[in-house]
């Protein structure tokens, strides 16, 4: 069975110390990468690049995105993702586990970022060129950093890693602010729930089962959900399902009736018909539309 291959930070060039970070020129690394980042591909780590010249796209979970100058793309762990370039990007990039950066920080996590704490907010960001000769002087301190191996130097990344995050988020909450929510509780809710998400959709489906996980009413779950990112409850458990249906479909060898069966439908017609409801195609034309790209 063919599936969606997952990098680890292990895979590229790195000194001892940093193990759980690595940082590049972005040309450097898509020369040295080309066999993988034009195919889609998943991370165990978290990613962040800027692009300061070049045009292409990037798509990132079935959604597409345009590349131009002073395009920035965040990705959490587990995201399928390639390039697609017609012009030759410039730029830097780099990627950490969590545990890199959350080990010096009492009170910090990384899924505190608007950026990454929900799937739902935009992977993306398009700088202009005032923030964007800010950041890419940031991300070009940081790969100089990397590249010298000076002493302390994985206390000066991480530094330089909370500063480059901090940027990000005030120009993304001003870009962003109808997306971003401001009640740290219903972050941390809505946290739990995408992970609980995660965890149990292929078995169970059902809005009151993630509210009893989570210890709360199925009243109040939804209040979070329509508050944070105007979904409810049952809409998000619905595309977690279906995101893996369009990645098994692509991405995999396995019949249609196979991938019903591994997300928890017994009955074939029942899944297409969600399916169709909710992306106005069946599954057997999307499948067709991916083998035509």
């Amino acid at each position: 069975m063919k599936s969606i291959p997952i990098l680890n930070i292990k895979q590229f060039k790195q000194e001892e110390s940093l193990q759980e970070f690595y940082c590049n020129d972005l040309s450097e690394h898509l020369k040295k990468n080309k066999a993988i980042v034009h195919k889609p591909h998943k991370h165990n780590f978290y990613l962040c690049v800027v692009f300061t010249s070049g045009t292409g796209k990037h798509e990132i979970d079935f959604n597409s995105y345009n590349i131009n100058t002073g395009s920035v793309f965040f990705l959490r762990p587990g995201q399928t993702h390639y390039w697609t370039f017609e012009d030759k990007p410039e730029g830097y990039i780099f990627f950490h586990s969590q545990d890199f950066y959350e080990f010096y920080f009492a009170n910090k996590k990384v899924t505190h970022f608007p950026f990454y704490y929900s799937y739902k907010n935009p992977p993306h960001l398009q700088l202009n060129n005032k923030n964007l000769t800010t950041i890419q002087s940031r991300f070009k301190e940081l790969y100089s950093e990397y590249s010298q191996k000076e002493k302390d130097i994985k206390d000066k990344i991480i530094s330089l890693i909370d500063i480059i995050y901090i940027d990000l988020t005030r120009i993304y909450t001003n870009n962003t602010p109808n997306d971003i929510v401001i009640t740290s509780s219903y972050l941390h809710i809505l946290r739990q729930l995408e992970n609980a998400i995660d965890l149990f959709y292929k078995e169970n489906k059902s809005a009151a089962f993630y509210a009893n996980t989570l210890n709360i009413t199925s009243k109040h779950l939804n209040r979070v959900t329509k508050t944070t990112i105007n979904k409810t409850t049952t809409e998000l458990i619905t595309e977690r399902v279906l995101l893996e249906a369009k990645r098994l479909i692509v991405h995999t060898n396995n019949t249609l009736s196979n991938i019903a069966e591994l997300l928890g439908y017994e009955d074939y017609a029942y899944f297409s018909k969600v399916f169709k409801k909710n992306t106005e195609i069946t599954p057997i034309q999307f499948k067709k539309k991916y083998q035509q790209l």
